[in-house]
């Protein structure tokens, strides 16, 4: 059975040169991933999922963070540019877990 889920959170840009933009999962949409997603984790304890914002869909990963105690999504730069989001705004997400 594939989960999904839906939230609001804050995009946020890692402090670097990088560049990275992030939404950190809500804690309890992070508690059920955790127990669900255990038989899936990859590498560094990352979930294969697919994200949407604003109607913008890709597959991606969400990532462990110990700072927070929740899991990582990242937002690569097509999907802020097609949404029109930058740093500082919150936004709706929809999430689903991929099988393996």
């Amino acid at each position: 059975m594939t989960s999904s889920y839906s939230f609001r959170a804050e995009l946020w840009l890692y402090p670097g040169e990088a560049g990275w933009h992030f939404l950190t999962l809500p804690e309890v949409i992070a508690d059920d991933l955790r127990e669900e997603a255990a038989p899936l984790r990859k590498g560094f304890g990352s979930v294969k999922v697919t994200a949407e914002i604003s109607g913008h869909t890709w597959q991606t990963s969400v990532f462990p963070d110990s700072k927070s105690g929740s899991y990582l999504l990242p937002v690569k730069k097509a999907i802020r540019t097609a949404a029109r989001i930058t740093a500082g705004d919150t936004v709706g997400v929809n999430l689903e877990i991929q099988p393996g």
